[in-house]
């Protein structure tokens, strides 16, 4: 019961990645994919039906893992406090940019607020690669597994690596939805960025994962191995279907690149839900961290049908909403 708990909250977090990771991205390479107002204002309606329904998904993430581990939520949500108080801001000031731009005429009001919305968009996507970089790396934690370091241990140099992979790897992902989903000059940019984002992105996923045999030790999990190869198929064929012209075929490769990197990881965590630094004890496994049996099985089947009726919501707007984004 335990592992499949585990299984669903991975199942959510990588849901939450893949979904708001786009919008995310776009976010990103808005600067450097829309020209003037209207292709900004394009940018920008590309992820409107979807951005708030995806980070949904994070919201129910936090809430699954304090119902099925609350030993590793109340150990995550104190130890780390600081953290998720600068996540919120960011998150608070992306979603007031979306709403809030078009509310008066003046430039320099819509400037600030598409300035807020890249800005806060990359500082989220670098926090969150942060945080996978310091679960990968280990914490700090006492018997209890209460954190014992500081906000700056948490900015160490692997850390901060993975972070600029995440830039990377979203900034390419949110390129090839921008490419996908938007018509005109705006598209053919998003292309040529994706192209060029490629060889930063298959860079850095070689020192990352050549970095992380570092800190981890070569993978001996057979699941680990196999989905390292998908991820590298997955990248690999993201090139050829950007220069085919497919914009569906380069997110879709995109988005089981993300996939297959993000169950590599928990497969490699498993079953630590916060493992401590090599040579330490303290780490929380998804044994010490569950409830009792009958807690475990009730929250799990409510997050289970709560999952469900979010993905089923989120297939219906994306049906809706297939079209592309017309600049004029």
């Amino acid at each position: 019961m335990s592992t499949a708990g585990f299984c669903v909250i991975a199942f959510m977090l990588t849901a939450y990645v893949l979904l708001d990771g786009f919008d995310l991205g776009v976010a990103f390479v808005a600067p450097l994919v829309a020209r003037d107002e209207r292709e900004r204002g394009a940018v920008m309606a590309s992820i409107g039906p979807f951005w708030n329904g995806n980070e949904v998904w994070l919201v129910a993430g936090g809430a699954a893992l304090f119902a099925l581990f609350p030993r590793a939520y109340a150990s995550s949500f104190s130890g780390f406090y600081l953290p998720f108080i600068v996540l919120l801001w960011l998150l608070m000031f992306r979603g007031m940019a979306l709403e809030l731009r078009h509310h008066f005429p003046s430039r320099i009001w819509q400037d600030f607020w598409d300035a807020a919305f890249t800005l806060a968009s990359a500082l989220l996507i670098f926090i969150f690669g942060i945080a996978l970089g310091n679960v990968l790396h280990g914490f700090p934690l006492d018997a209890n597994g209460y954190f014992q370091g500081t906000f700056a241990y948490l900015l160490n140099p692997y850390a901060l690596l993975v972070g600029a992979f995440a830039l990377a790897v979203l900034g390419q992902h949110g390129a090839t939805f921008a490419a996908m989903r938007i018509e005109g000059a705006p598209a053919e940019r998003a292309r040529i960025l994706s192209r060029r984002l490629w060889w930063i992105e298959a860079a850095l996923f070689v020192v990352v994962t050549v970095t992380t045999f570092g800190v981890r030790g070569i993978p001996s999990v057979p699941v680990v191995v196999v989905l390292g190869f998908l991820s590298t198929a997955a990248l690999a064929a993201l090139p050829a279907a950007v220069r085919s012209r497919s914009a569906a075929a380069a997110f879709a490769a995109s988005s089981a690149f993300v996939a297959a990197l993000l169950a590599s990881a928990a497969a490699a965590l498993y079953p630590y839900l916060l493992p401590s630094i090599a040579g330490t004890t303290g780490g929380i496994t998804i044994f010490d961290a569950a409830p009792s049996p009958a807690a475990l099985s009730c929250a799990l089947a409510v997050t289970i049908l709560g999952s469900i009726g979010v993905g089923i919501y989120g297939s219906l707007v994306w049906r809706r909403m297939a079209g592309k984004v017309r600049v004029e």
